[in-house]
């Protein structure tokens, strides 16, 4: 059930309504809001709500053990145990024809054949996204930093269906209070939601899928039929897409979290306008930036060590995060760049003499700096291989006719880009005014946005791209 379609309208009505009706009823708004997240994953596959089911009872049985426990070499082995079992489904699930497949093909140049089984295996959607949840859940008991929750309470935080399948990836500490916190329906920020779904649903289905049909997939799919012109907008637009897309879901999600009376925590911050690659990762996909440097870099010695080790931990936390994001090398690699350029950042830091001058004109090379590296390293990420990625690359010096690079793709580029550079208040005051239109003129301005959306995006509604992580 995609967040863009009639489908998810309808149950979302039905949700929302009754998540106020039962709101004063505790237990019954659990089980309510359970089956019904449930029936929102189940609508891709029912079979995958028993993973789900399995993953909660897993984790909740593991973060009672080790509240149970005063041994701590007992809530050790019952973490390890926990963290091996959620990395043991994803690995299954995600990453078993890829590990098979690079173990048969490394033999094979050594001409040793391995008879390992290849299976097809249905990735379940959003995977990662809740097994990092239920992860940061028993660690975070193990931590003592939270108490095992009540099983229900814990089942509708796992499942919860804004987020499930693509985040925001919320903390226990975070949404687990607000089930018991006191909402007035009168006292939620409705517009903010309003405001958010709307400008995801533009982001998603104007902006990305319209790049994604005019140059970013027929440029990734055959790089040798366009010229240098039409790769290097591809590759922007690519940029733009892939921003577009994921932060529009997670904009969408947050806003009708917003409507229920639940807050999410923002997942994006402008990444575009970063200064340093350290500043991009503080503004892209924050959620799991934050859970890669709560769970894995400090706890592998953070920076608290010597140089050599602190770029060691960068890089092992960025081509783990690289692996996270999908089961092939060029994922890997991606992630190793990243912690390279992560790494190089903070030895420049460190050895510098003395600070750079602070000035416009400098602030502005570091920006365009930042955005071609990050560029280049989306062409690792969209690429199918690293053949490709070579591909991509040598048409950068056949220049000719560009007659992919339209009006319509220049100006979403150029747009998509631009802004991330509008003032944040003036965002917060367009919001304010659209609160204080009476509901007749509010419901209007929704109306009209929904027809010019359908009106401006094209036919079909593609599956969000990080649905696949």
């Amino acid at each position: 059930m995609l967040f863009p379609t009639i489908q998810f309208a309808i149950f979302f009505v039905v949700v929302l309504t009754a998540n106020w009706l039962l709101l004063p009823h505790r237990r019954q708004w659990k089980l309510f809001m359970l089956g019904a997240s449930w029936f929102f994953y189940g609508s891709w596959n029912w079979r995958f709500v028993f993973l789900i089911i399995a993953s909660t009872l897993l984790n909740q049985a593991a973060a009672v053990l080790m509240d149970r426990s005063r041994d701590e070499r007992s809530r050790r082995l019952v973490l390890a145990g926990a963290v091996a079992a959620n990395l043991g489904i994803i690995a299954w699930f995600k990453y078993y024809g890829f590990f098979v497949t690079s173990i048969i093909n490394f033999f094979r140049t050594f001409g040793i054949d391995v008879p390992l089984p290849l299976l097809e295996i249905t990735l379940p959607v959003g995977i990662s996204f809740f097994t990092f949840q239920a992860m940061s859940y028993v660690i975070d008991v193990y931590r003592g930093r939270e108490t095992p929750a009540p099983l229900l309470d814990f089942a509708v935080y796992l499942a919860f269906f804004p987020q499930l399948v693509a985040g925001p990836i919320v903390r226990s500490t975070e949404f687990i209070p607000q089930m018991y916190t006191r909402k007035d329906p009168r006292r939620v920020d409705a517009a903010g939601g309003f405001a958010l779904i709307v400008g995801g649903l533009f982001k998603k289905v104007v902006v990305a899928n319209t790049l994604a049909g005019a140059i970013v997939d027929p440029m990734f799919a055959s790089p040798s039929q366009f010229t240098a012109l039409e790769v290097l907008v591809g590759v922007y637009g690519y940029a733009v897409q892939i921003y577009a897309d994921f932060s529009g879901y997670t904009d969408i999600a947050i806003g009708v979290a917003r409507l229920m009376g639940f807050r999410f925590p923002h997942n994006f911050d402008n990444p575009y306008t970063a200064l340093s690659i350290q500043d991009f990762w503080r503004r892209w996909h924050m959620t799991l930036s934050r859970w890669l440097r709560d769970y894995l870099y400090i706890p592998l010695g953070g920076n608290r060590g010597s140089r050599a080790t602190t770029y060691r931990n960068l890089m092992l936390t960025m081509l783990l995060g690289g692996l996270w994001h999908g089961a092939a090398w060029t994922f890997v690699i991606w992630g190793g760049y990243h912690g390279a350029l992560l790494a190089w950042e903070r030895w420049r830091t460190e050895t510098r003499a003395r600070p750079e001058p602070d000035t416009p004109g400098r602030r502005t090379l570091r920006r365009l700096a930042t955005f071609h590296l990050v560029c280049l390293g989306w062409i690792l990420f969209r690429a199918d291989s690293m053949g490709r990625v070579g591909e991509i690359l040598s048409r950068l010096l056949d220049w000719g006719p560009a007659p992919s690079v339209t009006p319509a793709v220049l100006a979403l580029v150029i747009g998509g880009i631009g802004v991330q550079f509008i003032p944040s208040d003036l965002r917060v005051s367009l919001v304010d005014s659209f609160s204080r239109l009476r509901p007749a003129a509010m419901t209007a301005a929704l109306a009209l946005a929904l027809l010019l959306l359908d009106g401006l995006g094209p036919e079909g509604v593609a599956p969000f791209i990080y649905f696949q992580f």
